[in-house]
């Protein structure tokens, strides 16, 4: 794997109280790439429990990559300043807004996969963060009212370019193939092709022999199928199956409690699932939030099932009624923190990441299909074909990703014109990682970049930043 020589010149000025005055010692950071062990998630040998934030500065309604923008991305991660003096290697440290939070995670629904992402993914990982991403944008995605004809070859080379900018990346926890695309009863038909895109993305990490990612799917905050949708996500043969299954969940209003929230229904409902659950967005939507919920969702009521969360969302966005649900309000390019900010601050202080297995299933068996009803209108289990046209990406790789600015491929490609046969989508190996598709610019995860061991002392920021990247090819 390539690595990258990133320097990074951030000028801060700390204050910090005697205690703290003086050099702080570093420590290396290098983050273990998460993989999936029956029903949860594990960083080497020790369980992973998502504990983050949705992130989208700009909101869907103007759609930007924050991960393209080492401003952004800085001004919100940590800064630090190195001291370059010969014979010297001190490091000081002021957190920023997610060290302050204490997240592990971030969930970013839009990038431009046109776009060098070196910075801020290796800042993350300085800052022990990873990246949970969506993989599909506003002109690349699977349209839930006409699901047959945007399941295409050129919206397929999009999610694969996707792929080949991200898969480098150590810190890159996992991939969603899809977000609340279906969102009702009439949508669940578009189920299969949401299934036929987590199966060629698994497909293609395994064809191009890359480290292997998981890939799962983010369902929408519904009660007439969510379970339906998660069984179905599950049953099959392995290449189809997701490797995960997230969902969105505004149901815990405070004052709550396990039961009252519906919560414990819930955890009831997938005590036999065999593959990772976690909750893609959770917060209330309805009443001020203290986030009192923290504490249960990294309880032994749920860790044999649940593998933590994502509070919906960092920056306030959109209209008056959704403002409230923003930790941060972003004015001239400074994030001010809202009240929200504070309580989920306090709520993950006061709850310590669980210890041990949390009582994981090391086994499981895949779900049985749901059969058709009023509320799911998928009346068998077979799949589509992938589109002709995309095989070829196997071989030769994706290539450049169309970003932001593309014509979009709801439309524009060829589209799938058989049914697959069940297991057709094991990987076949016919190309190798550097064919063609792997992107010339170094991908490393910063394991080698050093960040200080934070005191408990409190101290203040004053910041004037000053970034500098020079990019490099080395080997890590």
């Amino acid at each position: 794997m390539k690595g990258i020589k990133t320097a990074i010149s951030i000028a801060l000025t700390c204050g910090a109280s005697n205690a703290m005055a003086g050099a702080l010692a570093p420590r290396a950071s290098s983050l273990s790439p998460v993989t999936v062990k029956g029903n949860a998630f594990f960083a080497g040998n020790d369980r992973f429990y998502i504990r983050g934030v949705d992130y989208q500065p700009g909101g869907s309604s103007d759609p930007v990559d924050p991960l393209a923008n080492s401003d952004t991305c800085t001004r919100d991660i940590e800064e630090w300043v190195i001291s370059l003096a010969e014979n010297e290697d001190r490091t000081e440290f002021c957190p920023t807004r997610f060290t302050k939070l204490g997240i592990n995670t971030l969930r970013v629904y839009t990038i431009d996969n046109s776009a060098n992402h070196d910075v801020c993914m290796n800042a993350l990982a300085a800052a022990g963060i990873y990246l949970a991403l969506d993989v599909n944008t506003p002109k690349y995605s699977l349209n839930q009212l006409k699901p047959r004809d945007s399941y295409n070859h050129v919206y397929l080379q999009n999610v694969f370019a996707t792929i080949d900018e991200f898969v480098q990346y150590d810190n890159t926890l996992l991939f969603f193939s899809g977000n609340e695309v279906i969102n009702s009863i009439p949508t669940s038909d578009a189920a299969p092709y949401v299934k036929a895109v987590t199966r060629d993305m698994k497909q293609y990490i395994g064809n191009r022999q890359y480290r292997k990612v998981p890939v799962g799917y983010s369902a929408a905050d519904i009660d007439d199928n969510r379970v339906e949708t998660a069984e179905y996500m599950n049953c099959g043969t392995d290449d189809q199956r997701v490797d995960f299954f997230a969902f969105n969940d505004y149901s815990w209003c405070d004052p709550s409690t396990f039961t009252t929230s519906t919560w414990s229904q819930k955890v009831d409902a997938f005590s036999n699932y065999s593959a990772p659950i976690f909750l893609s967005e959770y917060g209330c939507t309805k009443t001020a939030r203290k986030f009192e919920e923290v504490s249960t969702l990294y309880s032994d009521q749920m860790t044999p099932v649940y593998s933590g969360g994502l509070v919906y969302e960092y920056t306030v966005e959109g209209d008056a009624k959704q403002q409230r649900f923003g930790l941060v309000d972003i004015q001239g390019g400074k994030a001010v923190e809202q009240p929200d900010f504070a309580s989920l601050q306090s709520a993950f202080k006061g709850t310590a990441l669980p210890t041990g297995d949390g009582g994981f299933k090391s086994a499981g068996s895949a779900s049985t299909c749901p059969t058709a009803s009023k509320t799911w209108l998928v009346g068998n289990d077979s799949l589509p074909a992938m589109p002709a046209q995309a095989s070829q990406y196997f071989k030769n790789g994706a290539g450049k990703g169309a970003g932001l600015q593309g014509g979009g491929s709801q439309d524009a490609g060829a589209e799938s014109t058989g049914t697959a046969t069940a297991g057709s989508g094991q990987p076949t190996v016919t190309g190798t990682a550097n064919a063609g598709s792997m992107p010339t610019s170094s991908k490393g995860a910063a394991s080698s970049v050093r960040i200080p061991e934070l005191s408990a002392a409190p101290f203040a920021c004053g910041l004037v930043v000053l970034i500098s990247s020079f990019v490099g090819a080395t080997l890590l």
